[in-house]
């Protein structure tokens, strides 16, 4: 072999070796670079959202974002088993999570309504009315002014936030009748879409053409009455992290409470961001006025 063969043939294993390595070299990088975000179902939209759009900005990262509800959220940062629990309830509302290990970031204000299938022949409750639904009380839509058809009913697990949220505030503290659970929001909407007489709830963005969002006491589930607490049916979205986060998790948290993030992808999803609201509220459900608001 000539020598300026040799050094050709060197030379090639170079750039293949490089090559390689390079590789190699980005696929440790992009397995280093990975968190993944469990609970809300409300919430999954929105982080879901952020994440594909984070990474597709970095590349090298992966968001990974599942379902399960907010109680298997909290239960799942608490043990430290992802990076972030994604929640619509306060930490300290949750049984058996210990808040102060966790650190709350507040990224969306989510309303909640009721939604019925359209041959119900309803679109307005009293929250009386709402409550005899819910409870058990009432049984047929004639009872309350809609057709006669049977109520079915239909819940979020027990541990959604959701639920929680619109038994506080949507049934005044009383528990629904025991009916058929679903883990996922899309899930109920279906299911109440295909149901005639069919009833559930579902955060603002669930809502869709295909089933009756109800307004109750003659006030709609409007943004703008969230914004107010006219509409008192609603909640924060958090992203909750075991102590302060690091690396990825941090710019991610930062990514989608950035004012980019918060004043496009959050309000284009159905949410509002949580520097548009008049009135905060606290974890035990008390409301102040904010400075300023009107």
């Amino acid at each position: 072999m000539s020598k300026k063969r040799w050094w050709q043939g060197l030379g090639l294993l170079l750039v293949v070796g490089l090559g390689l390595f390079a590789y190699q070299t980005r696929e440790v990088s992009h397995a280093g670079e990975s968190i993944t975000a469990v609970g809300s179902t409300a919430l999954q939209p929105l982080v879901e959202a952020a994440g594909e759009q984070y990474t597709g900005e970095h590349l090298g990262t992966f968001v990974n974002v599942q379902g399960g509800g907010t109680g298997t959220g909290l239960s799942q940062i608490q043990e430290g088993a992802v990076q972030i629990g994604n929640s619509d309830l306060f930490a300290g509302e949750q049984k058996g999570i210990n808040a102060s290990a966790l650190v709350d970031h507040r990224v969306a204000v989510v309303g909640i309504t009721p939604i019925v299938n359209k041959k119900a022949g309803v679109d307005q409750l009293t929250t009386a009315q709402l409550i005899k639904v819910f409870t058990g009380k009432v049984t047929n839509w004639r009872e309350v002014g809609g057709e006669n058809r049977p109520i079915v009913l239909v819940n979020r697990a027990q541990g959604s936030g959701t639920r929680a949220t619109f038994e506080q505030f949507g049934l005044a503290g009383h528990q629904s009748k025991t009916a058929q659970e679903q883990d996922s929001s899309g899930m109920v909407r279906q299911i109440v879409a295909t149901t005639p007489g069919a009833i559930s709830y579902v955060a603002f963005s669930y809502v869709n053409k295909t089933v009756q969002a109800i307004s109750l006491d003659h006030v709609d589930p409007t943004e703008a009455n969230v914004i107010t607490n006219k509409w008192r049916i609603w909640s924060y979205e958090h992203l909750y992290t075991k102590g302060q986060p690091t690396g990825l998790t941090k710019k991610f948290v930062h990514y989608i409470q950035s004012p980019a993030i918060q004043k496009t992808l959050v309000r284009q999803l159905g949410y509002l961001s949580p520097d548009q609201m008049q009135v905060e509220r606290d974890a035990n459900g008390q409301i102040t006025k904010l400075e300023g608001a009107k």
